[in-house]
């Protein structure tokens, strides 16, 4: 049995024909840029993260820069993020100028919020909080910290699209939820696209201009700013998709659920907490033996993934950041092992990863 690790393909069948009707009136109307499919995006991803705004951008890096720079964070400035992530939560923070300060994460790969207060210097700008995997981050602690000091906080929400900590959405804790709509999110354009949130008028009035261009009118340049508009095409494909978002968080789940319960015996699995509820953008199982699994599961047509292989702060790009202890991102990054848990796979291929994977282990 073959078992991609994705298949972005089989996510469009029961909307198709709906999808493809939208495509033809958007090139039939030349409404390209922004315009009401964005508007309406925007009105029901605000519904989703629980905030008064949200604005469309061109990706989920973008979502960081711009946030980041509504707080006028800029050269020498410190941002307090993780060395466990996607590059993007760390790099978004040297490309406006400012320093990424790396600090470890817990055993739900998110920020160990017991390590948060001796990073903050006098620098200290803002903190980037990312739900990696789709499992919310301690955001009680996080932000009792973050309040003490008077320093802002920014949700970097990429892959969190619907996920909730004591029932309410990522993305409405901080100033700022920062959101990825890449083809591999749970919500996922055709492309390219990201969201930010916030509950600020100030910043969402800001946002809007500096997201294009800086522009407070076709002709009035307010100041200079970047080219990150959300395409019309992107969300309108969003606003036929978004709607099965409940639907496919909650099979990711269920998935979640059946490898946590058959396979807690052999490898580690992430651990369950009544504070939250996960969308398992990945599931990511732990062992000493990941390459050698990983290296069966391939033998038997089931791909794998490592994210992530090499820390952020084991990349040579990241010489610029302060990096603090990071013993247990040195660790998870040799043991962990991401296997398929898209909403697309039948029960079958879940039966059949279940069982590949024991087999491997009652072999040794």
């Amino acid at each position: 049995m073959r078992v991609p690790y994705v298949n972005l393909g089989l996510q469009h069948e029961k909307d198709r024909a709906e999808l493809l009707e939208k495509v033809g009136e958007l090139l039939d109307s030349g409404m390209f840029i922004l315009g009401q499919e964005v508007y309406q995006f925007e009105e029901t991803f605000a519904k989703i993260a629980g905030t008064k705004y949200a604005v469309g951008v061109a990706n989920g890096t973008d979502s960081l820069m711009l946030s980041m720079q509504a707080l006028g964070i800029c050269v020498g400035d410190e941002v307090i993020t993780v060395s466990h992530s996607y590059l993007a939560s760390a790099s978004s923070v040297a490309l406006i100028g400012a320093n990424p300060v790396l600090i470890d994460v817990d055993d739900n790969f998110n920020m160990d919020a017991s390590k948060l207060e001796d990073a903050i210097t006098a620098k200290t700008k803002a903190i980037i909080v990312v739900h990696l995997t789709g499992r919310p981050a301690d955001m009680d602690s996080i932000m009792s910290i973050a309040n003490k000091h008077n320093i802002p906080v920014i949700e970097d929400a990429a892959q969190a699209v619907g996920a909730t900590y004591k029932g309410k959405p990522v993305g409405g804790f901080g100033v700022f939820g920062s959101f990825s709509l890449h083809p591999l999110k749970n919500l996922a354009a055709a492309g390219d696209a990201g969201v930010i949130t916030t509950d600020s008028e100030k910043h969402y009035n800001w946002l809007l201009k500096a997201r294009n261009h800086g522009l407070k009118s076709r002709d009035e340049l307010e100041f200079f700013s970047i080219n990150s508009r959300l395409d019309a095409l992107q969300a309108a494909i969003l606003n036929i998709k978004v709607r099965r978002l409940d639907e496919w968080n909650e099979r990711r789940r269920e998935i979640a659920d059946r490898y946590i319960n058959e396979l807690s015996s052999v490898v580690r699995v992430p651990a369950y907490s009544m504070d939250f509820s996960p969308v398992f953008h990945a599931f990511v199982i732990q062992t000493d033996k990941r390459d050698e699994l990983a290296s069966y599961l391939a033998e038997h047509e089931i791909d794998s993934k490592v994210h992530y292989p090499i820390a952020i702060h084991q990349q040579e790009g990241a010489s610029r950041s302060i990096m603090h202890d990071l013993t247990n991102t040195e660790y998870i990054v040799k043991t962990i092992l991401s296997i398929p848990v898209y909403p697309e796979l039948t029960d079958s291929q879940v039966d059949f990863i279940i069982k590949t994977i024991k087999t491997f282990f009652n072999d040794k």
